[in-house]
């Protein structure tokens, strides 16, 4: 088994029942961990669109990384997931985020996730489950470089 860490997202429709319906899918693949505290945060990529519910958690699987990454998809797509433009609005939003050690260079995955270290709204969500380093830095230390950590608040929903 290896310990993932996967984000979630949500800005459509009703984003609290959307996080809670994602991790009944999750659960349902792979043994749930961990998961974050719910936090609202504001759009990233500068898109006009609702503010996003978002947290992290951390699973055991025994997928490989492709095969997570599909497994993913297949969730988002049952849960009515429409990839219209980047950064765009969305009812669920699954990312892998770090897959136990493992390096992933594909066209279409990359584990660690590219966007990781410049994401206020997952690293926050990740400091929750994920108590140690990451790549020799405190995670806090990581929030504070992307500059962005006041566009994210811990949110009126709960699990």
């Amino acid at each position: 088994m290896t310990l993932a860490y996967i984000a979630l997202g949500s800005n459509l429709g009703m984003p609290i029942k959307n996080l809670r319906k994602s991790l009944e899918y999750l659960s349902q693949e792979m043994l749930i961990q961990n998961r974050s505290k719910i936090y609202e945060t504001k759009p990233y990529g500068g898109v006009q669109q609702n503010n996003f519910l978002n947290a992290v958690v951390s699973v055991e699987t025994n997928l490989t990384a492709c095969k997570l990454l599909k497994t993913l998809q297949t969730i988002e797509k049952k849960m009515g997931r429409v990839r219209t433009f980047h950064w765009g609005a969305r009812i669920i939003d699954l990312d892998i985020l770090l897959l136990g050690e493992k390096v992933v260079q594909k066209e279409n995955l990359q584990i660690p996730h590219k966007e990781l270290l410049k994401r206020a709204f997952v690293l926050i969500p990740l400091s929750d489950v994920h108590p140690q380093k990451l790549f020799g830095k405190k995670i806090t230390e990581w929030i504070s470089l992307t500059g962005d950590s006041k566009n994210v608040w811990l949110a009126k929903e709960s699990w």
